[in-house]
């Protein structure tokens, strides 16, 4: 299968999940990203159009070791994830996956995130 073909198909997916995730301020769309180094998470309220918090392995905090893209550090930003969002006074969110399958890397951020206090 060609790299196109694939493109084109995770887009079609996205767009399916996309159709029924919508974020609001009363709750906002934790949006998942992934790419092949690093995992990004937002807290997006679709209405306004506004970033309300973020995450990312990108960032390096001093006491922290560097996270990538994997199911471990995937755990650990599920719980940065969550704080960011509680401290900007989130706490229901509705969950975008993206284009990809609830297992693994975002299964294992989600349930981090639920255990650190937010509702899905």
């Amino acid at each position: 299968m060609n790299i196109q073909k694939k493109q084109r198909l995770a887009h079609l997916r996205h767009l399916r999940v996309r159709k029924k995730v919508v974020g609001n301020a009363d709750r906002p769309r934790m949006s998942v990203t992934f790419t092949g180094q690093h995992i990004y998470v937002q807290f997006i309220d679709d209405a306004q159009g506004l970033t309300l918090a973020a995450a990312s392995t990108r960032t390096k905090p001093p006491e922290k070791p560097v996270l990538k893209a994997n199911v471990d550090s995937a755990k650990k930003l599920g719980t940065l994830a969550a704080q960011a969002a509680l401290a900007k006074g989130v706490k229901k969110v509705v969950f975008d996956r993206g284009a990809a399958k609830y297992h693994g890397k975002v299964k294992a951020l989600a349930d981090a995130a639920r255990e650190a206090g937010l509702q899905f």
